[in-house]
């Protein structure tokens, strides 16, 4: 069982957890055979055996994309590879990685029912259980794109949830989001750090996530576990989060503490969650199991942390039911997020789903995602030329930059707050008498504070 000491970093790190595990599967089903490792025998998680030179074969890259690629990672073993490198188009999804950092959205109702529940213990069981319920995506191998400076995403029609995200930094890359319904309000400023180690990364979250209920004013904190890539060169590419998930009600001093079981030979332990839910006292008073790609489960239990008599085993989450053989793996809920479903009326120029690249590649066209993913990558190092060369420093529109700085064990944060602009914003565009809605086939992709690139 997990054990019950505080710690005091967090953050959210499902966008750069999925990049680098995208980026190894690739890798991993071409270096075997450009290695010389012919009949390799390659054990996977889920069991079973397959043959290294079978996998080189189902590669996606070219011999020459292969050997460069390579080459170039060879120099970051020991780094943090964040932003560092930039990768083909072919291993992308059509996604921003703040529409991922929206992902955790879905099964909003949780947190209403935390919010309406009378029961403090209850309350976390439905909080933890929402903040699991994110990890499912984390298994989608395909790389989001890198949001360009400023470069924004808007979700509503959905339970009842106005959300904005926003890139607030490039180097390092920070995004800020905010959401909120008539039941709980949601912070997050995201930040990660990472380790290449040749063939695994390690993934360290060096964020803040702040959850209010609003009802009685409960505040709660996010402490998620730490991740490692495994097999990014042999064998096949896989993401564990072995350790604990810390939730701490800030107004009471009472806790969820769940331990991530680290994967085993053959599988053995993988998915699996089981933790308690603490008083102020540090005495259990809920066991919490399941698996975080399936469900969560609770029970009243004793100060020995066994159940009580006669107290049943109930089911608090599961996963919905996804689109089967989707050719990204996506849920029905991640491709409203590319729809206009649950975009507000008028889009913001900024918002992630007029990129022409993500367009692009939603479409099939890999050609030109690739070059409209090249030249706005050309268009943010102009912008940053230009602001560089008059002085002047990026300002984010909707979060401020406060003067809090939150300490982890792998570096302090900046921390972003929502400086409500947004709200203010969106009730003057829903008031309007306007019924124009944003046609992202012919609307401009706009994130740029700079406009004259050609002056840089």
């Amino acid at each position: 069982m997990a054990s019950n000491d505080p710690k005091k970093n967090g953050g959210f790190f499902a966008s750069i957890a999925s990049s680098l595990s995208n980026f190894g599967s690739a890798m991993t089903k071409s270096v075997n055979g450009l290695l010389g490792y012919e009949g390799l025998e390659v054990i996977n998680p889920e069991g079973g055996t397959e043959d290294g030179e079978e996998e080189a074969r189902k590669g996606r890259w070219k011999q020459e994309d292969r050997d460069s690629y390579w080459k170039m990672m060879q120099k970051y073993i020991g780094s943090d590879v964040t932003s560092m490198v930039t990768l083909p188009v072919l291993i992308f999804e059509p996604m921003s990685m703040l529409q991922r950092m929206s992902e955790v959205m879905e099964y909003s109702y949780l947190l209403d029912l935390a919010d309406e529940c009378e029961d403090p213990y209850m309350r976390l069981v439905y909080a933890s259980s929402w903040f699991i319920s994110v990890y499912y995506c984390f298994e989608r191998p395909w790389k989001p794109f890198n949001p360009i400076l400023g470069e924004t995403y808007e979700m509503v029609n959905h339970g009842g949830i106005t959300f904005i995200a926003e890139q607030v930094s490039h180097h390092p890359p920070i995004g800020a989001a905010h959401a909120e319904n008539e039941h709980f309000t949601y912070d997050l400023t995201s930040k990660v750090k990472t380790k290449f180690l040749g063939n695994s990364v390690d993934v360290y979250p060096v964020g803040r996530t702040r959850l209010t209920l609003k009802r009685d004013g409960v505040v709660l904190e996010l402490v998620p576990p730490p991740t490692k890539v495994h097999n990014l060169i042999f064998g096949r590419t896989w993401i564990d989060s072995p350790g604990e998930m810390i939730l701490t009600n800030l107004t009471t001093g009472d806790k969820v503490v769940l331990y991530f079981q680290p994967c085993g030979w053959f599988g053995a332990g993988r998915y699996e969650v089981d933790g308690y839910v603490y008083n102020s006292n540090e005495e259990p008073k809920m066991l919490m199991t399941g698996k975080w790609n399936e469900y969560m489960s609770y029970q009243p239990c004793d100060l020995e942390g066994e159940p009580l008599p006669g107290a049943e085993l109930k089911e608090v989450w599961r996963i919905a039911k996804v689109p089967e053989n989707d050719k990204f793996q996506y849920t029905y809920f991640a491709h409203k997020l590319n729809s206009l479903d649950t975009a507000p009326k008028k889009l913001l120029a900024s918002d992630s789903r007029l990129r022409p690249d993500r367009y692009a590649l939603e479409q099939g066209d890999l050609s030109k995602a690739g070059l409209e993913k090249s030249s706005l990558e050309e268009r943010q190092r102009a912008e940053k030329r230009n602001r560089e060369a008059k002085g002047h420093q990026f300002t984010p529109r909707w979060f401020d930059q406060t003067n809090d700085i939150s300490p982890t064990p792998w570096g302090d944060l900046e921390v972003y707050s929502y400086n409500g602009k947004y709200t203010e914003h969106r009730a003057a565009v829903d008031s309007s008498n306007s019924d124009e809605v944003t046609d992202i086939r012919s609307t401009e992709f706009n994130p740029w504070q700079y406009e004259n690139q050609a002056a840089a």
